[in-house]
């Protein structure tokens, strides 16, 4: 390892750089940083790329490369060596280019003469086509004529049977709208519509709550289990229809027909897992659930023909 070498690894070394990040920073490979570090240059493509690589070794560390050159001056290899090469690679490009460019020159006039025929050839087809063109238009038109004329004749004939036929059929259809409108008058009668089933809360206090029940066919009480609760159905008499338990683990729902009677008593346990239909309609409770869990409901049942 040379001085030189030995330096720069040890600038390195107390940065905490590895060659990796060196290479990273540089963008030096690896094997051309470790050659400056050893003091072998002969992996490197010439004199030139050694004394760039060194200073943009140097450079990264935050070391001056002119104090570098200037103190291993001996160690680091000069460049005149390199200066011959490329001025003779200079000039051989020129003369590359000179006998490249003299080729081009060559081949222009022949593109030219290849351009002008083609136009010329695109001329003549342009002024053949439209001449011969016209003229076969025209002989074809001329045989035409009488076939138009006569085709004319016809087609005029024919306008005037169609419109003659048109109006006949708008008469007649005039004629049968007119007759359906009547039919249509006549038969026609106001429908009207049947009024909805109401459902309505009319009184409530404590537990108890009253509901009516208006323009409904029947009167079949269903109630549906959410949890668990004990109800009991009465009719108007105050016969039991169903007492019992319902919950989601065993009977869940019950279903009375109370339509030949004008009023049902609902005795509920638990309101909050309880839901109770009327005709399919649920029943919104009066008294909040949560607030009063056990709750007695009385639905007055109004038949439609009353």
């Amino acid at each position: 390892m040379t001085e030189l070498g030995n330096r720069l690894k040890e600038a390195r070394l107390a940065k905490g750089l590895s060659l990796e990040d060196l290479q990273s920073i540089t963008k030096i490979q690896k094997r051309y940083l470790i050659g400056i570090e050893e003091g072998n240059y002969s992996s490197m493509p010439g004199n030139f790329y050694v004394r760039a690589f060194v200073k943009q070794y140097a450079e990264a560390l935050q070391l001056n490369p002119e104090e570098i050159f200037e103190t291993y001056k001996n160690e680091i290899p000069a460049t005149h060596n390199d200066d011959l090469p490329e001025k003779l690679s200079r000039v051989k490009t020129r003369k590359t280019v000179t006998e490249g460019s003299s080729k081009i020159f060559d081949i222009i006039p022949k593109v030219l003469i290849g351009v002008f025929i083609i136009g010329a050839a695109g001329l003549l087809y342009y002024f053949f086509v439209n001449n011969v063109g016209d003229k076969a238009n025209e002989q074809i038109n001329k045989e035409n004529e009488p076939v138009k004329f006569l085709r004319s004749e016809n087609l005029d004939k024919a306008d005037e049977t169609e419109k003659e036929d048109t109006k006949e059929n708008d008469d007649t259809k005039v004629n049968q709208d007119e007759k359906n409108d009547e039919q249509k008058t006549v038969e026609e009668e106001p429908v009207v519509e049947a009024p909805k089933q109401e459902l309505t809360a009319v009184q409530n206090s404590g537990k108890n709550s009253t509901y009516d029940l208006k323009n409904a066919d029947k009167f079949v009480v269903k109630l549906v289990s959410t949890g668990q609760t004990w109800v009991n159905v009465k009719n108007s008499a105050g016969q039991s229809k169903f007492q019992g338990l319902l919950s989601t683990t065993g009977t869940q729902s019950t279903e009375v027909d109370l339509t030949g009677d004008t009023k049902a008593v609902i005795v509920v346990g638990r309101t909050v897992d309880t839901e109770i239909y009327v005709n399919d309609q649920k029943l919104e409770f009066a008294i909040p659930p949560a607030d009063v869990v056990q709750q007695n409901i009385t639905i007055q049942y109004v038949p439609k023909n009353e």
